[in-house]
């Protein structure tokens, strides 16, 4: 089942899960949902497995460890995240993640570059609402 996208004058939004943005390693969030604001993905790695060693020219990471425990290399600290843990990597700094659990690690990670647009949230009638 492809994920469901809806789009009416000034209102969209797209639900869909893990299962269905497909198998593998990774799991194109972006693209399944119709996200061009900044980038998401999923990364599903089984136990004992290293994700590639890299950095980016110009996108930091946010990393959501969903599921399973995950050792997040850094130059000069190594720490392990479980489920709920958050990790912030600036663009240009190196990173390796690491399975370490007994279970597949599931992260979400987002990416984006250009900074944080402000608190520009507004209040809406709940009664208009599904």
């Amino acid at each position: 089942m492809l994920a469901a996208v809806v789009t009416v004058p000034c209102v969209a939004y797209a639900f869909s899960s893990l299962d269905e943005l497909g198998d593998g390693v990774f799991r194109k969030i972006r693209q399944g949902l119709g996200i061009t604001a900044f980038g998401a993905n999923a990364v599903v790695l089984a136990p004992g497995v290293t994700a590639r060693p890299h950095y980016h020219d110009e996108q930091d990471e946010l990393y959501f460890v969903h599921q399973g425990r995950a050792e997040f290399r850094l130059p000069g600290e190594t720490r392990e995240l479980g489920p709920g843990g958050l990790c912030h990597v600036e663009s240009t700094t190196p990173r390796v993640i690491t399975s370490v659990g007994n279970e597949d690690l599931v992260l979400i990670v987002v990416g984006a570059k250009d900074g944080y647009v402000g608190r520009d949230g507004h209040d809406t009638d709940a009664a208009q609402l599904g």
